[in-house]
């Protein structure tokens, strides 16, 4: 994974400026982000308090970690199905 420019702090911080009545095209200027960036962070990160966005990010980590736990035992799987079918 690349690693994030901002925190979830520092995102949280950047759309509190932007209700609290700055533009978006001062925040654009301001931190050297784009557009779509802030509108992306709104659409993920709107309404929720710093402590959401925390426990947000580690139900993504926890759930990646179990995708590929999936995937893992998926193939072990196949692979010992394989081995049984060829000793039949």
């Amino acid at each position: 994974m690349t690693k994030k420019r901002f925190a979830e702090s520092q995102i949280y911080r950047i759309l509190q400026e932007n209700e609290n009545g700055t533009t978006i095209p001062a925040l654009i200027k301001k931190y050297g982000i784009s557009q779509a960036t802030i509108y992306n962070w709104r659409v993920k990160y709107g309404g929720m308090n710093i402590s959401e966005i925390h426990r947000l990010n580690e139900l993504e980590e926890e759930n990646d970690r179990l995708k590929r736990m999936f995937a893992d035992l998926s193939l072990e799987n196949l692979i010992l199905k394989g081995k049984l079918e060829k000793s039949k």
